[in-house]
C-alpha cells in the first residue's frame, strides 16, 4: 500500500526523533540558554513509538531515519532500535548523528539495526569546531567515526552545513578528508528555522558556488547513491566517494518530497518550513485502536502542503531544527 499525499508523492520516509536534547549547543540548531526542552513525561514511550512506526509501516512507510536532538543521549536507544527494525514492512534503519558517542556505541547501535549514519561535522579546525558547537571536542567525533567504520555501518555520510564567512573555505578539505576515509559528503544550505536559524541564515551561500569550486579541484560525474534523501550526488571520478548537495532554498526539492517528521512529543510535522503539524500523543494516550491511529495518519498526510514558504516568509518557522527532529 502506498501512502500518498494531496499532490500523489509517495510518503515512504520518516525521520523520527527520539528527544529534543543534544550533548553540543551548535549555534545553528540551538540557543545557547535554551531551557526548553519536552517534559520527559511528554516523550512519546518506546511502546507508542512503536505503535507509530507500526501504523506507518501499515501505510507503505519502509525507511525510518532516528534522529534528535542527539539521538544516543535518549535512554535505552539499542532498544528501541531492536523493536522498531523487527517491525515487518521497515526495511531502512539509519541515524543522524554528532557521533560524539559513537565512539561507546558504534558496535552496539550497529547490532541493534542502525546500517547507515549520517554524521553532522561542519569543520576539521578543533578551535572552529569548539565555537560552533559551543564546547565540543573534534577528537570525540573523529575518534567516533572510526568506530562507526570498525563496526561495518555502510555508507557513512558526512553532512557540512556550509556557512559563508565561517566555514566555506573548508569545502576542499571536508572533500579530501572523505576521499581518503571512504565517507560520502553532502552539502546543505543554512535554512531559517528558529532564532538561532536566522542567525544562520545570515551567513547564507548558495551552493552552486560551492559545486564551481569543487569541480575546478575534482572530476566530478554525476550519480546517485542509495537513500531516501534530497541530495543531487556527484561522483569523485577515480573513487568511490560521493558528494550530495542538498539545496532546500536555491534548488528546492518539494516536488519529491518523501517524508515527514515525527518529534519527541509525537508531533508529526508535515513540512520541515511550514507550521502544519497533527500532535498524536493525544490520541495514543487517550486509547486510539491500530485502525484509528492509521486513519489519523492518512487524516494528517492530508495538510502535507505542496512546499516550504522559506523564500518568501523566511521568519515563518519559529520552531527550531532541534524541536523538530533532523
Amino acid at each position: 500500500m502506498a501512502w500518498t499525499d494531496s499532490f500523489g508523492r509517495k510518503i515512504d520516509y520518516v525521520r523520527l526523533s527520539v528527544t529534543d536534547k543534544c550533548n553540543l549547543r551548535c549555534f545553528y540548531c540551538m540557543p545557547e540558554r535554551h531551557r526548553s526542552f519536552i517534559t520527559p513525561s511528554h516523550y512519546l514511550t518506546f511502546d507508542e513509538i512503536e505503535r507509530v512506526v507500526a501504523a506507518f509501516s501499515d501505510l507503505g512507510v519502509s525507511r525510518i531515519r532516528v534522529t534528535g536532538g542527539e539521538p544516543m543521549v535518549r535512554k535505552g536507544l539499542p532498544d528501541l532500535i531492536s523493536r522498531l527494525s523487527a517491525i515487518p514492512g521497515i526495511r531502512d534503519m539509519s541515524m543522524s548523528t554528532n557521533a560524539m558517542l559513537l565512539g561507546k556505541m558504534a558496535e552496539t547501535i550497529y547490532k541493534a539495526g542502525i546500517s547507515r549514519l549520517n554524521v553532522s561535522l561542519d569543520t576539521l579546525n578543533e578551535s572552529r569546531f569548539r565555537e560552533i558547537s559551543r564546547g565540543g571536542k573534534l577528537e570525540d567525533v573523529l575518534s567516533g567515526l572510526v568506530s562507526a567504520k570498525q563496526a561495518g555501518f555502510e555508507p557513512i555520510k558526512i553532512n557540512m552545513l556550509v556557512m559563508k564567512g565561517i566555514n566555506d573555505d573548508e569545502v576542499i578539505d571536508l572533500a579530501s578528508f572523505c576521499i581518503a576515509n571512504g565517507f560520502a559528503l553532502r552539502f546543505i544550505e543554512t535554512m531559517p528555522m528558529g532564532a538561532s536559524g536566522q542567525e544562520a541564515y545570515g551567513h547564507y551561500l548558495d551552493l552552486s558556488v560551492i559545486r564551481d569550486q569543487l569541480a575546478e579541484r575534482f572530476d566530478l560525474v554525476p550519480s546517485v547513491m542509495a537513500g531516501g534523501g534530497p541530495a543531487r550526488y556527484f561522483r569523485v571520478n577515480g573513487t568511490e566517494t560521493h558528494i550530495g548537495f542538498i539545496t532546500p532554498l536555491s534548488q528546492h526539492f518539494c516536488a519529491t518530497c518523501n517524508r515527514v517528521r515525527m518529534s519527541a512529543d509525537g508531533t508529526l510535522h508535515l513540512c520541515l518550513g511550514n507550521s502544519h503539524n497533527m500532535a498524536l500523543r493525544p490520541h495514543l494516550r487517550d486509547g486510539i485502536s491500530d485502525s484509528g491511529l492509521r486513519d489519523l495518519l492518512i487524516e494528517a498526510l492530508a495538510m502535507k502542503p505542496w512546499q516550504h514558504n522559506f523564500e518568501d516568509q523566511p521568519d515563518h518557522v519559529a520552531r527550531s531544527m532541534a524541536t523538530t527532529g533532523g
